[in-house]
């Protein structure tokens, strides 16, 4: 054979991908042209598209877009909007602040959604290994809160809030999520189990304890077919757009070396007292 016919092969399996094929003058996303998309396909289309190889239906595609619409930012005070704005006075240009950002998008700032939706799975599980002629909701919820907790400690995602006793996002996403089932655009299944959570969490501490962003966000991503990890992916492709908005404001600021707390209020030092060698 050929060496360098072997090589070109080689290579080309190398990189080998569904995904996109491109040649001179031509570029095709999936089988599509590009030019047919531009201007035909919406982002979160678009978004789906390439994540998962078909065109969503135009239901699919609004109730994905409400779910990146709610995350997009939370404010100053969370942390990945926070390094955005710190990145960006200590001079990192705005890729540099967006990527200082991201990566602190990890399992507690930024992987609840995620987390939510492997919580949601393992319940639908149990529901469907059931030996019941009618499985029971309220028992595979207890089980799967009994075994998360087991395995990654009490904090339960998706639901609760250290600031909104309502969380006002998780509100509409939620009637967007019955107006889907009721068209027969999903099946509502994860939509159940997380309302059996907040009535177990509510019986349980008594007091409510409702859906926040991500466990709501989790259950448009489950009933869409997401997998979990691309729950988070996705998350990260909305809260980019509040981390760039920040970064740019914080720009035109004009500060240097912004830091965590305005620098008339002091910290607390615990270590000690002066003192000098001997």
């Amino acid at each position: 054979m050929n060496p360098t016919l072997d090589a070109a092969a080689l290579c080309a399996d190398y990189w080998s991908t569904s995904i996109i094929d491109i040649h001179p003058g031509s570029i095709n996303v999936r089988g599509y042209p590009i030019q047919e998309l531009i201007g035909h396909v919406s982002f979160p289309q678009m978004i789906w598209l390439m994540l998962r190889g078909e065109l969503p239906t135009d239901a699919q595609a609004r109730l994905l877009e409400a779910a990146l619409v709610a995350s997009v930012d939370h404010g100053p005070h969370a942390p990945s909007i926070a390094i955005s704005r710190i990145a960006t006075s200590c001079g990192l240009p705005l890729n540099g602040a967006m990527a200082s950002a991201i990566n602190a998008l990890d399992d507690v700032h930024g992987g609840a959604g995620q987390q939510a939706v492997e919580l949601y799975q393992d319940i639908a599980q149990r529901l469907t290994d059931s030996t019941a002629e009618v499985p029971d909701l309220t028992d595979a919820v207890a089980e799967g809160i009994a075994a998360f907790n087991e395995a990654h400690g009490k904090y339960l995602p998706g639901f609760g809030h250290r600031f909104h006793p309502v969380d006002p996002r998780a509100t509409r996403l939620l009637a967007i999520v019955d107006d889907a089932v009721a068209q027969g655009v999903i099946e509502g299944h994860y939509a159940a189990i997380a309302r059996g959570i907040e009535a177990h969490l509510k019986a349980r501490k008594q007091k409510p304890v409702p859906m926040n962003i991500d466990g709501i966000t989790a259950v448009i991503y489950a009933e869409l077919g997401f997998a979990p990890e691309l729950a988070r992916g996705v998350f990260v492709l909305s809260r980019a757009v509040g981390i760039l908005s920040h970064a740019w404001e914080q720009r035109g600021r004009g500060e240097r070396n912004k830091g965590p707390l305005p620098r008339q209020l002091p910290y607390r030092y615990t270590g000690q007292p002066e003192r000098s060698l001997p």
